[in-house]
């Protein structure tokens, strides 16, 4: 399995039925397929980079202020290893310390970072950025993100048999297909960024 492909050709051919492996072309663009409709759904993408990269973020509208202090809200951040946290814009830029990850424990769990915690201090307002490098995606794929997937996969790779989105039987006649399945749409759900769905 590819690293940004969150089911697996085998497994699917198999479900499939399929035995050879002549196929295997159509089935691994459904599989393509199926992966970034479900990162289009949720607004996220549920693989790690394999190096770290930098992204800047406006502040404006993203961080939240409590009893615990000031969190930044960030793009989901799968690995801390290679973090590296700075505040400025242009060519000056300084090093942020001091920062908790937020939400506790979400590597721990499978789950990405996806916000910075200043106990004490501020993030910058105005024009001022912060500048993250990192690891960003998730760290583990989630077993229900694989199993969506999978099913949205055979879906589509079916669908040429049904090329107009209408499929039919005798017993129950025409019917036109969604272009998410609803067992699909379910278990990504949980998943969306607010605002995404």
């Amino acid at each position: 399995m590819l690293h940004d492909e969150y089911a697996d050709l085998e497994i699917v051919r198999k479900d499939l039925q399929i035995t050879d492996t002549e196929r295997d072309v159509l089935i691994s663009r459904a599989i393509t397929a199926a992966c970034r409709k479900i990162d289009d759904e949720t607004g996220r993408r549920f693989y790690l980079d394999e190096v770290a990269s930098a992204r800047t973020f406006r502040t404006r509208g993203r961080v939240l202020i409590d009893e615990d202090g000031q969190t930044l809200l960030v793009d989901d951040i799968g690995d801390v290893g290679d973090l590296v946290v700075e505040t400025g814009r242009g060519n000056t830029w300084t090093a942020v310390t001091g920062y908790e990850l937020a939400p506790e424990n979400a590597l721990a769990q499978g789950k990405p970072v996806t916000g910075l915690l200043l106990a004490s201090g501020s993030w910058p307002t105005g024009t001022g950025r912060v500048r993250i490098t990192t690891r960003w995606g998730w760290p583990v794929k989630p077993a229900t993100i694989q199993q969506a997937a999978h099913l949205q996969a055979m879906r589509l790779y079916r669908r040429s048999s049904s090329p107009e989105g209408v499929a039919g039987s005798a017993e129950w006649g025409l019917i036109r297909l969604p272009h998410l399945d609803p067992d699909v749409r379910a278990m990504v759900g949980p998943y969306e960024l607010p605002g995404m769905a």
